[in-house]
């Protein structure tokens, strides 16, 4: 019996699109998933225009009809609204990027209405929980004990997860920042990580003592010390190689697992941890602002009510008259 097959997926030719993910990777140096995030966004609308209109979009001739048109389109997948704001986001950063080439004079997403964020609550762990995952690695060598096959667990790569769980905890760390960390970032006397953030940005993270002595603890396992622009934490397919995010992930949802918590939490759900603990003891907002290196205060304001919450619910519990 013959199937029929889906037709193949119109290649994308557009210069400027290509231009504007070399200017991406080469001078703002986003991050793989922006790249990836944004090509995708861009070669959609850029194939739904072609299929609309029978021809590929002029960017510096579109009118704000024309996106109107396009948020409709998206509401009828029934995409959510995270997923609309996402595509609009790349469309905006790549009208800016045109602006700037003198392509064209002005931007026609602006004041385009699209539908809202839902507000959600950044989810995190409670400090006893941090404290079972942090533990979870080495817990992981009982494991040849137990079972009679399989691959031995690694000694070596229990106690880099040790180092890398720790130091995302410290630092609060992206996933990006951690795995692009290097031997000379880390200054021991002053007890900071300088890490490089977004868009080339870079910071000066104090690390807790804790931390420090789990990387010294990893570094031993070594054949030799990392220095100068060595990785803090390396992969354990190439030597030399830092550790990968797919694989930093994945080693995560088997420690969670060890914890008892919910494997679908992500590495970034520890830096939502860090925030919102050190807000529970009274760190103020334009500190931490600070430390998670993130460029506008609103983006940090967003743990404030995680934090309100809890106070809501104390008083509530406990106040006579609540």
């Amino acid at each position: 019996m013959q199937t029929e097959s889906k037709p193949a997926a119109t290649e994308v030719r557009d210069q400027w699109i290509q231009d504007f993910l070399t200017h991406l990777a080469t001078d703002r140096d986003a991050s793989v998933y922006t790249q990836r995030n944004y090509r995708q966004a861009l070669e959609e609308f850029w194939r739904w225009h072609h299929q609309e209109r029978s021809t590929s979009p002029v960017w510096e001739k579109l009118k704000r009809d024309d996106f109107r048109v396009f948020v409709r389109h998206l509401g009828r997948n029934n995409l959510s609204r995270a997923a609309v704001q996402l595509r609009f986001s790349a469309l905006r950063t790549f009208y800016k990027f045109l602006i700037r080439r003198g392509t064209v004079e002005s931007m026609p997403i602006k004041g385009l209405a699209l539908p809202k964020m839902e507000k959600r609550l950044p989810r995190h762990l409670t400090t006893k929980q941090m404290e079972d995952l942090l533990l979870a690695p080495l817990k992981s060598l009982d494991e040849p004990k137990q079972k009679k096959a399989g691959r031995p667990v690694s000694v070596s790569a229990c106690f880099r997860d040790v180092a890398i769980l720790e130091t995302i905890y410290s630092c609060g760390l992206r996933v990006s920042e951690l795995c692009g960390l290097q031997a000379e970032d880390i200054d021991w006397a002053e007890q900071t990580i300088r890490v490089r953030g977004k868009g080339r940005k870079e910071r000066l993270a104090p690390v807790g003592q804790t931390a420090l002595k789990a990387i010294e603890n990893y570094w031993l396992m070594l054949p030799q010390r990392p220095v100068g622009r060595s990785p803090v934490f390396l992969s354990l397919t190439r030597k030399v190689s830092p550790i990968g995010s797919v694989m930093l992930q994945r080693r995560l949802k088997k420690y969670l697992a060890v914890a008892k918590l919910d494997p679908a939490l992500t590495p970034h759900k520890l830096r939502h941890s860090y925030a919102t603990h050190l807000l529970d003891a009274g760190a103020d907002l334009r500190s931490v602002q600070e430390l998670l290196g993130h460029a506008h205060l609103v983006t940090t304001q967003v743990y404030t009510h995680v934090t309100t919450e809890r106070l809501k619910k104390a008083y509530n519990n406990a106040h006579p008259r609540a």
